[in-house]
């Protein structure tokens, strides 16, 4: 069976805390948020991957490790480094990336890759 990932969704503990977290950190746009009348799940803009998502929720905590293709790296290393949990420092992976893993508040694991 083959397979397109759509959609993956980090659980987290207080939406708001975290929709400021990965806005004012990380620079994510959300561009939507459910339901409208009691809001418990956002997901932010994204261009040719799947959507990302956080929900706040009674399966908290989730702890995934979610991997972004980033054009510049090194740049958002040096953004992030002093701001952030760090997981893994910037290195060079045997598989021809570059890669650095935070974790976000609620200690999911991002991960944010260039190819070479």
């Amino acid at each position: 069976m083959q397979t397109k990932l759509l959609h993956v969704r980090a659980n987290v503990k207080d939406l708001i805390l975290a929709r400021e977290w990965y806005t004012n950190i990380l620079g994510f746009k959300v561009s939507a948020i459910y339901p409208s009348d009691k809001p418990n799940y956002l997901h932010f803009e994204h261009t040719d991957g799947a959507i990302f998502a956080i929900m706040e929720g009674e399966d908290y905590p989730s702890h995934g490790r979610f991997n972004f293709n980033v054009s510049d790296v090194e740049e958002l290393w040096n953004q992030l480094r002093d701001k952030v949990d760090v997981v893994e420092e910037l290195f060079s992976t045997p598989y021809g990336t570059r890669k650095f893993t935070i974790r976000d508040i609620d200690g999911n694991e991002l991960g944010f890759v260039q190819d070479n």
